[in-house]
């Protein structure tokens, strides 16, 4: 039986597979941040990650952030959170107080509730259902001009950039429309940053433009 990879060993499998496609596509490593995504992660690999390099950490729910964020108190200083996952409007204050940055701001309503309830301003990301998947939260792509203005006139947003998941696929190449389509909007707006890119397709959305790659399994394994 094949020994299975260390967390430090995954890390740097993810990190070869970045460095690739940023030169496939003409691109600086120093352009992408590999968000290692935590969820139904135990706090001892975590720290292992964390003791890989990793500094850019996220969570898809609020309350489980609630749990882990305390016993890394003593990194605070070194590591950066992240929301990836549907915000609900009445958890917008505490999430305020465990993450640096917001990556699913899936309507004007909860960007409302950000404004509302943050004392400083907040790096945000906007989730566009750019592959308008019934089952997805994210901002429509047909009105997603019109609400990316009114939320870059609210208080204490700091808008980065724009945020998908694309839909599951057999093959990575088959995100890459909905990737193009993510930085084309991007583009047009003129925001600079893109969370896109998961395990199973990073390597795809960095050729397209990605600047935040989102990543779990591969580099925690299979999750139960």
């Amino acid at each position: 039986m094949v020994p299975a990879l260390s967390i430090a060993e995954r890390v740097d499998e993810v990190r070869r597979r970045i460095a690739l496609a940023c030169e496939r596509s003409g691109r600086s490593l120093e352009e992408i941040a590999l968000v290692a995504v935590t969820k139904g992660v135990a706090s001892w690999a975590i720290q292992q990650a964390a003791a890989a390099a990793i500094r850019d950490f996220a969570e898809n729910r609020v309350q489980e952030a609630q749990t882990k964020r305390p016993e890394f108190s003593r990194l605070a200083d070194h590591l950066t959170w992240h929301l990836v996952g549907h915000l609900q409007t009445n958890k917008v204050k505490t999430a305020l107080e465990l993450f640096d940055i917001i990556h699913s701001v899936d309507s004007l309503h909860l960007a409302e509730a950000i404004s509302r309830r943050a004392t400083k301003p907040v790096p945000v990301f906007l989730e566009v259902n750019i592959a308008r998947e019934l089952t997805k939260f994210g901002l429509s792509p047909d009105k997603l001009d019109r609400d990316a203005s009114a939320i870059a006139l609210l208080p204490n947003l700091d808008l980065r950039g724009l945020m998908t998941v694309a839909p599951q696929a057999a093959q990575a190449e088959h995100s890459r429309p909905h990737f193009r389509r993510l930085r084309e909007a991007a583009e047009r707006l003129g925001l600079l940053e893109l969370s896109m890119g998961m395990s199973d397709d990073f390597e795809v959305a960095i050729e397209e433009g990605a600047t935040h790659v989102r990543i779990g399994r591969a580099i925690f394994g299979e999750r139960g």
